[in-house]
């Protein structure tokens, strides 16, 4: 089994269930005590930001708040530099504890020895 797992969601609410997959996952990976890296791309970049994941609604999937803070509790949430960039989103704006880095960093984690690597 693979000692960590690195996520990188591309969707948000354009594609909610694609989201929430990728979130759940984390989380679950998170209390089962592996080590996450969960990457916002694309439109879930909105989600570093204060607030924005109460806004998310999808039936019977597991409110994305809640994951999230299960994810900054006990893994690492990173925000793509260039997905920020496009959203004029700053490390100022972001929730604490959110890092924003760009590709380089992604491919040294996911391909670090003992990694898993997922992208919804």
């Amino acid at each position: 089994m693979a000692k960590k797992l690195v996520i990188k969601v591309t969707a948000g609410a354009d594609a909610p269930e694609r989201c929430s997959q990728a979130f759940t996952v984390a989380a679950v990976a998170v209390a089962s005590g592996v080590e996450v890296s969960l990457w916002l791309t694309g439109e879930s970049a909105w989600f570093a930001l204060p607030g924005r994941a109460a806004e998310f609604e999808l039936p019977h999937a597991a409110p994305l708040p809640g994951l999230l803070e299960s994810v900054l509790a006990g893994g690492r949430l990173t925000l793509c530099t260039q997905c920020a960039a496009r959203r004029d989103i700053s490390e100022k704006d972001v929730i604490d504890g959110v890092r924003i880095a760009g590709a380089q960093v992604f491919v040294q984690e996911a391909m670090a020895d003992g990694t898993q690597a997922l992208v919804y």
